[in-house]
């Protein structure tokens, strides 16, 4: 890949081992993840949100093509097979999640849209228990009850007698389904076409810039659609081609170099980075219970990962 190539030669003149390069691109991905919650937030009121899904993948489409368009032209024929699997995984895991992620902006802060996207690999386990019959030791069973222990305190605001009455905020509702989509996504991963995987991140962003059409389509025709402002137009660039398109890359790259699993810990860095953000760019208040569902969810992240059967 062009692109991969170009990165490898200024990586090779800054950070002459592999494996240095791998942990800066990993860095990187998870900073540019984590500012995507601060994008959506700042994006309420400047682009309406079916709009800002169709024009990201849009936008990392029109990447895609220019610095990838030769290995797609090479590979593609071996997508065809699975036509199906890959429609759905565009349209759960990109289109869906995405919708509901950037819905949930208007109605959440970006520290719980962070918060709650970091549960995602725990999501991940408790899926591949359930589907694939993973095994999953004691440990792990207590890393998700934290994690999912933190989610009910994002959800609560840290005030549990709102447990009794359901009076959760509806985007921190949205975002919890938005995870689930993805969580979906990720163990299709499993059985993914043996092509290189620039190409099948070409194949399902394109499927979600197809399926997010209805999308756009029904806000117009709800009377929610309106023109993206200036601000709106230079949200949905940011997002097209860092969220979307430049992160994707470098942890492609990345996981090439030191493989899934080492570069799958680096997830943990993404609920860190947004409410850092938060803080910084939109002021947002940290709050106490933010600290205790922050602690709750890396700490379940961390045990569901590293005490697994056959892990020390």
């Amino acid at each position: 890949m062009r692109t991969g190539s170009s990165l490898h030669t200024f990586f090779d003149s800054v950070l002459p081992r592999p494996q240095g390069q791998a942990y800066v691109l990993l860095v990187l991905a998870t900073l540019t993840w984590g500012a995507n919650a601060v994008a959506a937030r700042l994006a309420v009121g400047e682009v309406s949100p079916m709009m800002l899904t169709f024009s990201r993948w849009f936008v990392c489409c029109a990447a895609l093509a220019l610095s990838s368009r030769h290995e797609i032209a090479t590979h593609w024929r071996a997508l065809r097979p699975s036509w199906l699997p890959i429609t759905l995984m565009g349209t759960l895991g990109f289109t869906g999640f995405n919708a509901l992620f950037y819905a949930a902006a208007h109605h959440t802060t970006a520290i719980n849209i962070a918060i709650i996207q970091g549960t995602i690999p725990v999501l991940v386990l408790v899926g591949s228990f359930i589907f694939f019959r993973s095994r999953i030791g004691a440990l792990q069973v207590v890393g998700v009850a934290l994690t999912l222990g933190g989610i009910v305190v994002v959800a609560s605001r840290g005030r549990l007698a709102l447990l009794a009455d359901l009076a959760f905020n509806i985007g921190d509702v949205w975002m919890v389904l938005a995870c689930l989509l993805y969580a979906g996504y990720a163990l299709g991963l499993r059985n993914r076409p043996k092509v290189p995987a620039i190409v099948f991140f070409a194949a399902t962003a394109a499927v979600a810039a197809l399926t997010s059409l209805p999308l756009l389509a029904a806000e117009v025709a709800m009377g929610d659609f309106f023109m993206p402002t200036p601000m709106g137009v230079a949200l949905i660039v940011f997002i097209g081609l860092l969220p979307s398109f430049v992160s994707q890359v470098f942890f492609i790259q990345a996981v090439g170099t030191i493989g899934p699993a080492r570069a799958g810990l680096f997830l943990n860095l993404v609920p860190i980075f947004g409410p850092l953000l938060a803080v910084l760019i939109l002021g947002e208040p940290l709050s106490g219970y933010h600290a205790v569902a922050l602690a709750l969810v890396l700490g379940g992240i961390t045990i569901a990962e590293s005490f697994g059967p056959g892990k020390r």
